[in-house]
């Protein structure tokens, strides 16, 4: 009898972890299908709340659609925001989940993750207003070209337009914490390196044509009015 309970020992000790294990696995099944349930309610709310306060016009106008379509998505900046919004609810259930069934380095992990989501949500916010101002601004700057007959308002624009739009993916990448000081520090060396060219362009070869288009814009009788 000894021998036969010393055989049934580690049986007896697997079934009891098993009888343990399976309600926890039971409930952790439950959390995950509740969560896919909410998850896609979640998508649903925000794709119609969006677009109910016509935000997808703003990302149009913005060109954030269309750089998307370019990307080769099928889905517009509305729809990303919904599948971002599903994803952290999935994972807020899967945290939940492992959590029950004891597994705590998974726990970890997908707590990163989970937390990373609304990074991306805020950044992709960030980069929808900073496009649409941008272009705003853009705009502004060729209609003022072109009602003070400026010559070369598509590129002032441009140039206006980019600018704002390095400005707005920098802070864009900070508030991701993608990069941290090594990006902003890049950015600012390619940013100096642009305007001393531009300084030695003007400097070297580019006198001529820079008196021309400052007395376009500004002519030499107009300056000596001013007192």
């Amino acid at each position: 009898m000894d021998r036969v309970d010393v055989y049934l020992e580690p049986v007896r000790a697997f079934m009891h972890e098993l009888g343990a294990f399976l309600p926890r696995l039971g409930v952790a099944l439950v959390v995950m299908l509740l969560g896919i349930l909410l998850a896609k309610a979640a998508r649903f709310a925000i794709q119609r709340g969006l677009r109910a306060i016509n935000f997808h016009i703003l990302t149009k106008r913005s060109g954030m659609d269309n750089f998307l379509k370019r990307g080769g998505t099928l889905i517009d900046t509305v729809d990303l925001f919904g599948l971002l919004a599903y994803w952290l609810v999935i994972l807020i259930a899967l945290v939940v989940a492992f959590n029950g069934l004891g597994l705590t380095h998974v726990t970890e992990l997908l707590g990163r993750v989970m937390w990373f989501v609304p990074k991306v949500i805020v950044a992709l916010l960030i980069l929808a207003f900073g496009a649409y101002f941008a272009r705003f601004v853009a705009n502004a700057v060729y209609t003022y070209c072109e009602n003070a007959g400026i010559h070369d308002g598509d590129s002032l624009s441009r140039l206006a337009r980019y600018a704002i739009m390095a400005f707005v993916v920098m802070i864009a990448l900070d508030q991701m914490e993608v990069g941290g000081t090594i990006i902003r520090d890049a950015f600012l060396i390619v940013l100096g390196g642009v305007v001393l060219a531009i300084a030695l362009a003007f400097g070297l070869g580019g006198r001529e044509w820079a008196a021309a288009r400052l007395e376009e814009w500004w002519p030499t009788k107009q300056r000596d009015r001013i007192p």
